[in-house]
């Protein structure tokens, strides 16, 4: 059986991360096997960047070191790749479906708004990611930036790398226009400034509708 490979996007506080458990549990109770991940991934690449973003690197003196956008780029991309090799690609050989809390569109979003060419670097972006398997299904979350902030303020947690409130506004609009810059890629857009199970019910609408001739997930 042909497992399914699922993506949620969005902005920092759009519930990505709340919608892909919610999706996986829905799932689960119809007895679909499912493995849940995300970016940055738990591996030793995916720790690294984590460590990043939450400016938690030093120099050799112990001063605070960050990273330029690029290094992040080259990194994020590795980190993708082995996250290929060691979860997704397994999986999906297993007949499961996997559900990912960001992938490749994150970096095409991310790292064009921070660096100094803009969307002048999206062909070297796309060819660091050339062998990551793509998704079948990318569904993107829209939320407002004002909400998004404000439901990162509410978690209480430290500011992370690129919870910025500029460039979160610019990413909201690069999010609303995802499929420029996957146009190869099945993208489905819902809202998700409405309550949790409304807008979990949305994506998996959009899951159903994407694989509706796959029997074992209906």
């Amino acid at each position: 059986m042909k497992g399914a490979f699922v993506v949620i996007e969005g902005i920092d506080g759009c519930g990505s991360t709340t919608q892909s458990l919610l999706l996986a549990t829905r799932l689960r109770e119809r007895g679909t096997e499912v493995v849940t991940t995300c970016e940055p991934t738990p591996g030793p690449v995916g720790e690294l960047i984590r460590r990043a973003l939450r400016h938690g690197l030093t120099d050799s003196g112990g001063d605070p070191r960050r990273l330029d956008w690029a290094t992040l780029a080259l990194l994020f991309a590795a980190d993708r790749l082995d996250h290929n090799h060691a979860v997704i690609e397994p999986a999906l050989r297993a007949g499961r479906v996997v559900i990912s809390d960001r992938y490749y569109l994150s970096s095409l979003a991310y790292q064009t708004a921070t660096a100094p060419g803009g969307e002048g670097v999206l062909p070297w972006i796309r060819g660091l990611n050339a062998r990551a398997r793509r998704p079948d299904l990318t569904i993107v979350i829209d939320v407002d930036a004002d909400v998004a902030e404000r439901r990162r303020r509410d978690r209480g947690a430290a500011a992370e790398l690129f919870e910025v409130d500029e460039l979160q506004r610019r990413l909201a609009d690069t999010y609303r226009r995802a499929e420029d810059l996957v146009e190869q890629d099945r993208v489905v857009h819902v809202s998700g400034e409405g309550p949790e199970e409304a807008v979990g019910r949305e994506i998996l609408a959009a899951f159903d509708h994407q694989f509706a001739a796959a029997a074992p997930w209906r």
